[in-house]
């Protein structure tokens, strides 16, 4: 009789140099896992924190017949793009006898646009004239080299200004790239916006978050005339569960194409994409 196969999710985290934001992955986990009890389920970091990737992946394979890697990262940009597929490929090769599949990354889903209108909601409810057409919105993403997930910033800022009420939404990074909040700002309080809801697009707590909330505090100071609120940053919510809920089910459907743009070093994704593309008809 045929033994049913042994698997392991490991979900990656980013790895933050603060532990209250790794302690929120290992959360998420222990919450997903919850949902899913049939499951086995570790974590493990890109970087800062252990065990890293490749510890990661060797411990989920240890008496696993399959691995799903699933990254907890919104865009893709390096560590999504080579990092992990390179990873993955190394211990494809150390281990042959295991099964190593690679989740895409979490993106600009619906649930996730519906978990930020949520964090916008709650923040907007706490000024006192919480009024759509008069507060501007500013999605505060990390930023990265990579113009591709910068991009995807850009777009979820707009999925937010059509699906609400507020007459100016736009996007800022804390660094690596342009616009940067406090310049975005002064742009919204020229506009004539009365009030600014900052809008973090960080899955958990860390440094940044922690930074994000002292920037807030001093453009209160430099605008006392503008009401200024901090929204939550996504978390531990139902609407994440359903995008990991959906990737996992891609996965074991044989649905899942790897983000190959800007790759370094990826032909391997990249030639699967093609056979899979060519198999279903459509145009490179």
């Amino acid at each position: 009789m045929k033994q049913p196969r042994r698997e392991t999710i490991l979900l990656i985290g980013h790895g933050s140099r603060d532990d209250d934001g790794n302690q929120e992955v290992k959360a998420l986990a222990a919450y997903w896992q919850s949902r899913h009890p049939q499951e086995r389920v570790e974590v493990c970091f890109i970087e800062l924190v252990e065990p890293l990737l490749a510890e990661g992946l060797r411990q989920a394979a240890a008496g696993s017949d399959r691995v799903i890697a699933l990254p907890l990262i919104l865009n893709a940009a390096g560590h999504v793009k080579t990092d992990i597929p390179e990873a993955i490929r190394q211990a494809q090769a150390a281990m042959p006898n295991v099964e190593f599949c690679h989740g895409r990354h979490l993106g600009g889903q619906e649930p996730i646009l519906e978990l930020l209108r949520k964090r916008l909601h709650g923040a907007l409810v706490t000024l006192d004239l919480p009024d759509p057409h008069n507060t501007g919105v500013l999605l505060l993403s990390r930023g990265s080299s990579d113009r591709a997930a910068n991009a995807d910033v850009a777009r979820m800022a707009r999925w937010i200004f059509e699906t609400t009420g507020h007459t100016l939404v736009d996007y800022a990074f804390t660094s690596i790239t342009e616009p940067r909040l406090e310049g975005m700002v002064q742009r919204m309080v020229r506009l004539g916006m009365m009030q600014i809801i900052v809008l973090p697009y960080f899955l958990f707590t860390g440094c940044l978050i922690k930074r994000i909330t002292r920037q807030v505090a001093r453009l209160r100071t430099q605008y006392p005339h503008i009401a200024f609120a901090q929204a939550g940053y996504l978390g531990i919510d139902d609407h994440l569960v359903a995008v990991l809920d959906q990737r996992l089910a891609q996965i074991r459907q044989g649905e899942t194409v790897l983000e190959c743009d800007g790759c370094k070093g990826s032909g391997a994704q990249r030639k699967f994409g093609t056979l899979l593309q060519t198999a279903r008809g459509l145009p490179w």
